[in-house]
């Protein structure tokens, strides 16, 4: 009996239950797309992070800063060339020095992951050196010194661009330099020394190895390395080739491409050897931790700063506050604007299915005045409203889902570009004529300047959440709607309902 009647009036009154689902519809929808966008920003914050962190990174830990002033002049870059004497046939050979610096010029005793590893809470934590190469490449030349007069010239011996001019000739006569100079490429790279023992956690598990393969448990100091595609290209470089860092020559074993389009360097060495280059034995410069539980990265962090003196400790939270950009101005408006309006429109859809469905009861008042006369309870008066403004609600659900899922997958499909951008640091640390920042300033291994912007694609994934709270929300707007129907249609007593007239 209550299912026929549910039929029969549902069907009867098909315009007022249209209307009704279709404002749920509307509402709901808007909450599956704002959560779903939502997420979706999560994940492309999650990607600007990771090629700063590297997968499965909770946090990193990383020298403190040192006050200015304090080391600052023996951290300096040095080159030294030898000198030529006169008549020495390498006068005029070419030169080449490279300097190899951790970046920031602050390292961490390698003692100290293992200490990070002993606190609570931490499940992994892995050491490696982030390091700067400078090469520099080429030649002084002799200059030409020209008399004053007579008009002869002769090559003087020894003189370079560093003699100047006005040098004293045979016979006392003057003359100058004329020519000569120095030619030098200066070029910039960065190596990453990683732990090849714990090789599924640090910035390399942001890159996938495209050819060749990566390191081997047993390659802790093994003359090998692991090359960035884009740095591969641009030196010709491939598999089995070689590549030198400061005179030492490694065995290009595999090339990696980074997810996120930046490689978090150029070359990976074993963190040994990376160690042995930059003449820091025993050193890192970020130490990168797994936490036990995602949850309690608070308490982690205390107890590391509590009990690991002399570091900084930067969470993924630390990081997100620094990502600026298109990606920030978006995700901004979906947590706010979006947020609230969605939450308007559904406050206003349940509003109005609960007028309509109250409108409906006063326009039936003979009827459940009748229905009343014949022997109906108050109760399954209102049970029976309650019912139609449930399937209502429940069909608004069916609508909104299909809009929201809809609108979701026209995001992704489109996956419109967003740029995020990470502010710098704050403690001034570079790593030294790269243009790249410091291991400490945002917890990571080197990366591009601050200034530059990483493109992230936006795609809206929709859970089983948030089809669930979709799902609830319809419940409730049917609810809230028979409520406020079903408390009219309680209040009506038959004699009244009776004497009416539509």
């Amino acid at each position: 009996m209550f299912f026929t009647y549910l039929r029969r009036e549902l069907r009867r009154r098909r315009k007022a239950a249209l209307v009704v689902a279709s404002g749920l519809a509307l509402g709901i929808a808007l909450v599956i797309v704002v959560t779903s966008v939502s997420a979706g920003m999560t994940q492309a914050q999650g990607k600007v992070l990771q090629s700063l962190y590297g997968l499965g990174t909770d946090m990193t830990v990383t020298k403190a800063q040192t006050p200015p002033g304090e080391g600052g002049a023996a951290a300096r870059p040095r080159f030294r060339f030898d000198a030529k004497g006169e008549g020495d046939a390498n006068a005029d050979a070419s030169q080449s020095r490279d300097i190899v610096m951790p970046q920031g010029f602050q390292t961490l005793d390698a003692a100290t992951v293992g200490k990070v590893s002993g606190q609570n809470g931490v499940a992994k934590a892995v050491g490696g050196l982030s390091l700067q190469v400078m090469k520099v490449n080429g030649q002084f030349r002799r200059g030409e010194f020209k008399r004053a007069e007579g008009g002869a010239t002769a090559a003087k011996p020894g003189a370079t661009a560093g003699g100047g001019g006005g040098a004293g000739g045979a016979g006392g006569s003057s003359g100058t330099v004329q020519g000569g100079g120095a030619d030098f490429d200066v070029n910039s790279f960065t190596v990453y020394g990683t732990d090849v023992t714990q090789p599924a956690l640090g910035p390399l598990t942001t890159s996938k190895i495209t050819s060749g393969r990566g390191f081997q448990v047993g390659e802790t100091e093994a003359a090998v390395a692991v090359v960035d595609s884009a740095y591969a290209k641009q030196n010709k470089l491939a598999v089995d080739s070689e590549v030198t860092v400061k005179n030492a020559k490694f065995k290009v074993i595999g090339i990696a491409t980074a997810d996120s389009g930046d490689a978090a360097a150029n070359v990976y060495l074993p963190l040994k050897q990376a160690q042995t280059l930059a003449e820091t034995p025993d050193k890192v410069t970020t130490v990168y931790v797994q936490a036990k539980d995602s949850q309690g990265l608070a308490s982690v962090k205390a107890a590391i700063q509590n009990n690991v003196p002399d570091t900084t400790v930067t969470t993924s939270a630390d990081l997100a506050d620094t990502v600026s950009g298109s990606l920030s101005t978006a995700a901004s408006l979906a947590s706010t604007v979006g947020t609230w309006l969605s939450y308007a429109v559904l406050l206003a859809a349940f509003l109005v299915a609960g007028l309509l469905t109250s409108s409906a009861v006063s326009r039936r008042v003979r009827e459940f005045g009748t229905l009343k006369a014949l022997g109906w309870k108050s109760g399954r008066v209102t049970r029976q409203v309650a019912g139609e403004a449930l399937v209502n609600g429940l069909l608004g659900g069916v609508l909104g889902i299909g809009l929201g899922l809809g609108a979701a997958y026209a995001i992704t499909a489109v996956s419109p570009t967003l740029t995020a951008q990470l502010a710098s640091g704050g403690d001034g640390r570079s790593g030294g004529g790269g243009g790249r920042t410091a291991a400490g300033g945002f917890g990571g291994p080197a990366r591009q300047a601050a200034g530059k912007a990483l493109d992230v694609a936006l795609t809206a994934p929709v859970s089983l959440a948030t089809i669930g709270l979709a799902v609830a929300l319809a419940v409730a707007g049917g609810l809230i709607a028979g409520g406020f129907g079903g408390w009219r249609a309680s209040r009506l007593r038959p004699a009244d309902a009776l004497r009416r007239v539509e």
